[in-house]
């Protein structure tokens, strides 16, 4: 073979090789690497989704629940994260639990969604003046501290019932309780994981919010059983998570004959709580892009954390509302000046 040919020979191949491993490069997924990708999700417009009987239906704007698409990142998105604008790269471990799998964290993204629902539905029709019972079953883990007690014993989904064997249903009730401990002391705390009850010893330590509180270690949200007068049917399909509450409670409460949105098509998002007040929630950037992306021209975001400063960094010129709580987000609306 002449040298000539043998050398286009050699850079033809060479060229095939490096085509495969910048295929490779892209498209294989760090399956046991600990990093994700957050991505935007479609808006889901929420008239189809809330149904309650007799229940009004809105043709002009409408309510709109935001999400996050997550997934383990490619080689290309872990070392060349500016491929992707609109994409944010975190570990494993800001994603949640690092000890437990993909499907158990599907499972407890269910379990959340299920409660904000319950919890959504409580709050607006009790705003509305209806009789709602609500009964406290214990404080729910929602996530452990790392190297923290609460990790070695406790998982996400436990419910919490009792701290030194009094009775514990409330949320609040617990962290009183579990702060009255000297730092360094021992607490015995009781707790259901899937039906199944047991008591664990746990040694305090101190709490980043007070000189000489003590904690476990954990995340909580407030495990309830809700039972409404009439009968409520929210269809979030497979999105999981618990930041869809205060777009629940809105759009339901709009359903029962209040004109939430005014003609706008609005988008929430915030975890809601029993007493009406509205947490932070993660993802803001993916869910203002989502909206953003789906002409969406009001959007009600917490106030707590950073929420509202990144949302209103990839708002465009989409309206961005903060909020605290379920009250505050019905007056911001209800005073926006109505659409022509």
């Amino acid at each position: 073979m002449k040298p000539r040919s043998l050398a286009t020979s050699l850079a033809t191949a060479g060229g095939v090789l490096l085509l495969a491993l910048v295929a490779v490069f892209v498209y294989a997924r760090l399956t046991y690497s600990s990093s994700y990708l957050l991505l935007p999700d479609k808006a889901h417009p929420l008239a189809t989704l809330v149904k309650v009987k007799k229940g009004r239906t809105d043709n002009k704007g409408g309510l709109y629940f935001v999400d996050v698409l997550e997934r383990r990142a490619t080689l290309a998105e872990r070392y060349l994260p500016f491929l992707r604008h609109d994409a944010t790269l975190v570990s494993e471990q800001e994603i949640g639990p690092s000890n437990i799998s993909d499907k158990e964290r599907a499972r407890l993204d269910a379990v959340a969604m299920a409660q904000s629902k319950k919890i959504a539905e409580a709050v607006a029709l009790r705003n509305l003046g209806y009789k709602v019972v609500i009964r406290l079953r214990g404080a729910l883990v929602e996530s452990t501290k790392p190297g923290s007690p609460a990790s070695k014993k406790l998982r996400p989904g436990d419910r919490i019932t009792a701290v030194d064997d009094v009775t514990t249903l409330s949320d609040s009730r617990l962290s009183t309780l579990i702060s009255r401990h000297r730092v360094g002391t021992r607490v015995r705390i009781t707790f259901s994981r899937r039906g199944v009850q047991s008591t664990v010893a746990l040694r305090t330590i101190a709490s980043p919010y007070g000189r000489h509180a003590s904690m476990i270690g954990v995340s909580i949200g407030q495990a309830t059983t809700v039972k409404l007068p009439i009968e409520v049917t929210i269809d979030a399909g497979n999105v999981g998570g618990p930041s869809a509450g205060l777009a629940f409670a809105l759009e339901l409460t709009d359903k029962l004959g209040r004109d939430i949105d005014h003609g706008y098509r609005v988008a929430a998002t915030g975890e809601l709580y029993l007493d009406g007040s509205v947490g932070a929630i993660g993802g803001v950037k993916q869910k203002v892009i989502g909206a953003r992306r789906a002409g969406i021209e009001i959007m009600l975001v917490p106030v707590d954390g950073d929420n509202a400063k990144d949302a209103r960094r990839y708002a465009g010129n989409m309206t961005i509302v903060p909020v605290t709580s379920f009250q505050q987000a019905l007056h911001a609306l209800a005073t926006a000046e109505r659409k022509r």
